[in-house]
């Protein structure tokens, strides 16, 4: 390696983990930096537009439409001094090599790069798609050029969302509500969601009835269902229309759906006789594993396993690539290397046994998605010998996750598991009942994964149903007969994980999109969940509605995948980016025009309003406050109306909910009582953000009234005044903590019932009745360690602070492990491991943070509470000095402190700095070029909503480019 390149190398990757891992396997000539993402982006918002730029018409898109679609690129406030810090590191070197990701977005960051940096060095690009040793080593002899089709990929794909995005937004802003957006993924995947509601709007619910037996031989019970009487099948769900709720019409003739009594007709015919064995089928089922994760399927997995959302997936899979633990997460390709099948063969064989491997490896090269690429491989662990998910370190989530992947990648290359399936069918008089069991004769690769469920011998045991032997002919005893009735069910909804498998299916999206494409649709307010569904909020169903009907092209699935298709043509060089672009956005037939023209189409007053189907007599509309429904006077024919609670799905809303809302908003709600102590009428009411009780009126210039959220599992109608007086009470004090000689107070806060003390708060489980919380159990939940919202367990756990009296703890943070100490965050340096850091160190860490700390303004009331709080400076000082005497004492050398991050306090939102670079392009190519000095201050208002235009890629949310009025 030395003889190729000498001197000093800069190598500039993404993250500083990534760095950390990368800098193990390098020696001393290596500089090994991270740029933190992508350093250059449009504009986003208007005050960042250059000023020789603001006056021509296109400059509101960052994309200059009128010449080759030439990107403005921005160098973001927060990007410059990474920037200047990367300038500075290579003047050291005599070589800068790129090892960025090798998909799309790194190869555009890389390019990104050589724009900003313009080295006078060689310039070399390295890619691989796992970091260990090996992977470094070889790809260090490999090096390429910049492939500059992938480039143009990416920024073809980055301006296609800004052209849609900014284009129809506005259109939206101004005959729906100001503030929302349109996106070309983001919208389809709305457009998905807002149907499927709209299924279950229309759906008929039908009723139908079974008979079933219990029935037994040598005493193994098992069960029989009655599937055919008098020659005609007995009916189940599938057979009805979810439209009319009615059998389908090709099928009625030969189907019987029986009633309540026509099943007990039919029971009480057959009552006492035995069934007796017509038919006996016995065959053997063989079923093959799944193949190793791609990064849907890895989505998928995650969300129907570990609960979690894509983009939490995602966060903890990148934690996993860039400490060199699995290969590159975003990939649409099953294909494994030869190197990790032998790994995994090996693994098998030493972990399970020769029965489970197959003689020859299995091949998973033509099982993709379309457009997937081959030279990338399926996420999988890193390495020729994989860690044991037993052996491997990290946050408890990184296990979780690297154990899925594990697993599946053990299972795809173990022989099938192989199952024996038994059917039988019996007769009593003209009914025929039948049964079926399924036995395991051999686990196969459902030793080491069953998909969709986390513990493989409970599932093992699950599928495991077994039939006594049955011969033909024999009769066999019946137990007990029963008819139960069923109702046929609406169509499910989409959770995250369908909703990626259905966008995967249709083409639309692409690895590095699917986590994006989830978040922005609930971050803007289209989806909202419930449990583990997706539901549309009454905003995406009237812009679902819109864009169907005023661009339907560019929410039409075909359209959408094609535009997918079409951007890996670009990536392969198979189609030229610029002439694409013009295609789709300029020209009589482009989105500009047709924009203008259905500007000049679309009623503002019809576009608000959407109908739901068997709610004719209301109407459901979005306005500049939300959701609300009318409903006309049968007097005047005057709108009533009054806002939708936000909690409020479509798919739910009833003729008895939505006069509810309508009729509590015209009459008011009758008191239901008054405070004995104010004289004041108490209320329990339902508003856009749920229910609450509130004392007093709510007209008049003064009025104030006290108002308290109604907490989950309670309504308005079932809160009387006691209780109603008792949540107006919040925040109650229930006694004073016998250490702390605090009160412990009780009070109901954003995320539901919680105790708190001296600003220590729990949250009160779900499972206590609120009404009976009093001191003992508030104490009791006091003195429990607190969990936090969705906290990973300790990484390590340290004892007590001497001076602070608070526990010291290790925790894995969004931004990497840090040392907890009560209020006080202190970071750990890259070099340091956090399971290492001992107790004096972390003394050290945290006395450092509370120096660099700016003090907080001085308050009148704040001195008796900081002197109870936090011991003084000198205090833990000297406690660091005694525990890093401990340290010499027990023969260890305390380590200094060095290097500390100390988060500085965030800037203000109404001002933004940004260095401002402007491209051209010469032959196809696109140059960087100073484009003058960049503005040194520019104002954002921080009044009007953000712009979220564009795809759901992976970039910063974007703000729109308007002038203010």
């Amino acid at each position: 390696m030395s003889k190729e390149l000498p001197g000093k190398k800069l190598v500039i990757v993404e993250s500083p983990t990534k760095a950390k891992t990368i800098r193990k396997f390098l020696g001393r000539d290596y500089i090994v930096e991270s740029c933190m993402g992508h350093v250059r982006d449009l504009p986003q918002t208007s005050k960042d537009i250059p000023e020789k730029f603001k006056k021509e018409k296109w400059a509101q898109l960052g994309v200059n439409v009128d010449d080759g679609f030439q990107p403005i690129y921005l160098v973001p406030k927060n990007k410059t001094k990474v920037v200047t810090q990367l300038k500075d590191k290579l003047a050291e070197a005599d070589v800068l090599i790129l090892a960025t990701d090798e998909d799309r977005e790194g190869e555009s960051i890389s390019w990104h790069l050589v724009s900003l940096l313009k080295p006078k060095v060689p310039v070399k690009r390295m890619v691989f798609h796992e970091i260990t040793k090996e992977a470094i080593e070889e790809a260090l002899t490999e090096f390429r050029d910049i492939d500059m089709n992938l480039v143009r990929a990416q920024e073809a794909r980055r301006i296609l969302d800004r052209l849609v995005g900014y284009t129809i937004s506005p259109v939206l802003w101004k005959k729906v509500a100001y503030g929302l957006s349109a996106g070309r993924v983001q919208s389809v995947a709305v457009r998905l969601v807002a149907e499927r509601e709209m299924e279950r709007l229309k759906f008929k619910k039908a009723e139908y009835w079974d008979v079933s037996g219990q029935n037994e031989k040598e005493k193994v019970p098992f069960q029989t269902r009655l599937i055919n009487y008098q020659g005609k099948k007995i009916a189940t769900g599938k057979d009805f229309d979810a439209q009319t709720g009615q059998l389908l019409k090709d099928k009625a003739k030969d189907i019987l759906a029986l009633n309540e009594d026509a099943a007990k007709k039919i029971l009480n015919s057959i009552q006492g006789q035995d069934f007796t064995v017509s038919e006996v089928e016995e065959k053997p089922v063989s079923r093959k594993p799944a193949p190793p994760f791609i990064t849907s399927t890895l989505q998928q997995e995650a969300n129907r396993k570990l609960g979690w959302t894509s983009r939490e997936a995602m966060q903890v899979a990148q934690k996993l690539y860039e400490n060199g633990l699995i290969t590159y997460m975003r990939t649409d390709s099953t294909n494994l290397s030869e190197q990790a099948i032998n790994a995994a063969r090996k693994e098998i064989q030493s972990l399970y046994g020769k029965d489970y491997l197959p003689e020859q490896p299995r091949s998973y090269a033509g099982k993709k998605v379309k457009g997937a690429q081959e030279a990338h491989e399926a996420i999988r662990p890193a390495g020729t010998t994989f860690v044991h998910p037993d052996e491997m370190k990290g946050t408890t989530a990184e296990v979780k996750l690297y154990e899925l992947i594990w697993k599946r990648t053990m299972a795809s290359q173990m022989v099938n598991s192989e199952h024996k399936q038994l059917s039988a069918r019996f007769t009593v008089g003209d009914a025929t009942f039948a049964a079926s069991g399924m036995t395991v004769e051999f686990p196969g690769f459902l030793k080491a994964y069953v998909e969709g469920s986390d513990d493989p011998d409970a599932t093992l045991e699950e599928k495991d149903i077994k039939l006594p032997k049955l011969t033909k002919g024999e009769k066999i005893k019946v137990i007990k007969l029963t008819s139960e009735s069923h109702e046929t069910k609406p169509p499910a909804r989409f959770t995250e994980a369908s909703l990626v498998q259905t966008l995967e299916k249709m083409g639309i999206g692409r690895p590095s999109t699917y986590a994006s494409i989830m978040g922005t649709i609930q971050d803007r307010g289209y989806v909202r969940k419930g449990g583990n569904a997706l539901m549309p909020t009454f905003t995406a169903m009237v812009v679902t509605q819109l864009l169907s009907q005023y661009f339907a092209k560019y929410v039409d699935y075909e359209f959408t995948s094609g535009m997918e298709n079409t951007l890996d043509e670009i990536a392969s060089g198979e189609m030229e980016q610029l002439k694409y672009l013009g295609e789709v956005y300029s020209g009589d037939e482009g989105l500009k025009k047709h924009a203008e023209k259905q500007d000049k189409n679309i009623d503002p007053e019809m576009s608000r309003e959407i109908a739901l189907p068997g709610l004719s007599e209301f109407s459901f509309r979005v306005g500049r406050y939300g959701a609300y429904v009318c409903r006309k006077d049968p007097k005047t024919g005057a709108d009533q109306c009054a806002s939708i609670p936000d909690a409020q799905s479509p798919g739910d809303m009833t003729a008895e909910a939505a006069n509810q809302i309508i009729d509590q908003k015209l009459n008011g709600a009758d008191a239901i009582g008054k405070d004995p102590v104010t004289g004041l009428a108490v209320y329990a009411l339902s508003g856009r953000y749920g229910p609450y009780v509130q004392l007093g009126e709510s007209e008049g210039e003064d009025a104030k009234p006290k108002r308290m959220a109604i907490p989950a599992g309670m309504s308005p109608e079932t809160i009387d005044l006691d209780r109603a007086l008792w949540l107006l009470s919040m925040p109650r004090t229930l006694g004073q903590h016998p250490t702390l000689g605090k009160d412990i107070k009780m009070g109901i806060g954003r995320f539901g019932p919680y105790v708190v003390c001296d600003g220590d708060f729990r949250s009160i489980p779900k499972t206590e009745n609120l009404f009976e919380m009093d001191f003992k159990k508030a104490f009791e939940l006091m003195s429990q360690p607190k969990k936090g919202r969705g906290r990973a367990a300790p990484i390590k756990e340290l004892g007590q602070h001497p001076q602070l009296k608070e526990e010291i703890q290790i925790l894995s943070g969004k931004y990497g492990p840090y040392i907890k100490c009560g209020k006080v965050n202190a970071s750990i340096p890259q070099d340091k491991k956090p399971e290492d850091i001992t107790l004096a160190e972390a003394l050290a860490f945290i006395e450092a943070k509370m120096s660099s700390s700016p003090a907080a303004p001085e308050k009148k009331t704040a001195a008796k509470k900081t002197a109870s709080k936090v011991a003084p400076k000198a205090a833990v000082k000297a406690s660091v000095k005694v525990a890093q005497a401990g340290s010499k004492s027990s023969g260890k050398a305390p380590t200094k402190p060095s290097g500390l991050a100390v988060k500085a306090p965030p800037a203000k939102a109404s001002t933004t700095k940004t260095s401002v670079k402007t491209v051209t392009r010469t032959a196809g190519q696109t140059v960087a070029k100073p484009a003058g000095k960049a503005p040194s201050s520019v104002a954002v208002s921080s009044k009007k909503p953000a712009l979220k235009g564009g795809s759901a890629s992976a970039q910063p949310a974007t703000k729109p480019m308007t002038r203010s009025k």
